[in-house]
């Protein structure tokens, strides 16, 4: 099971590996109902709207997630923990030659839940890289 520590730093790995393969419903299990993403630019998103952009109808070609987080940070305090990181982000949306890159630094908070640490809130920095 490993340390509070190992346990976040799996969920970082699990949230990457889903993202890249499309898989909206292991991300969704990652994270808490109250779920908050604080994004640059626009409104605070909620697991609902969230849910609504992961999932993709059957047969839909999904662009290409890859990513690479450099885990700054984590500190545990009691079911609360938090997490800094730096993350590069490159998607290549379907049928495009190019992939639209991104890059910053995470801020993100998680609860234990019934045992299962689960990302609560995130503030994600990324910004677009110069071409």
């Amino acid at each position: 099971m490993g340390t509070d520590e190992e346990q976040i730093r799996g969920v970082v790995e699990t949230w990457l590996s889903a993202t890249a393969r499309g898989d909206a419903e292991t991300i969704l299990g990652l994270m808490t109902d109250d779920v908050v993403f604080l994004l640059p630019g626009r409104a605070p998103m909620g697991r609902e709207e969230f849910a609504s952009i992961a999932r993709q109808p059957p047969g839909s070609v999904l662009p290409k997630f890859e990513s690479v987080s450099e885990v700054q940070e984590v500190q545990v305090c009691g079911d609360m923990a938090y997490l800094w990181s730096r993350l590069a982000v490159a998607i290549t949306p379907a049928g495009a030659e190019r992939a639209i890159e991104r890059s910053g630094h995470t801020l993100s908070i998680f609860r234990r839940v019934n045992g299962t640490w689960l990302l609560s809130r995130d503030a994600n920095l990324l910004m677009k890289l110069p071409t």
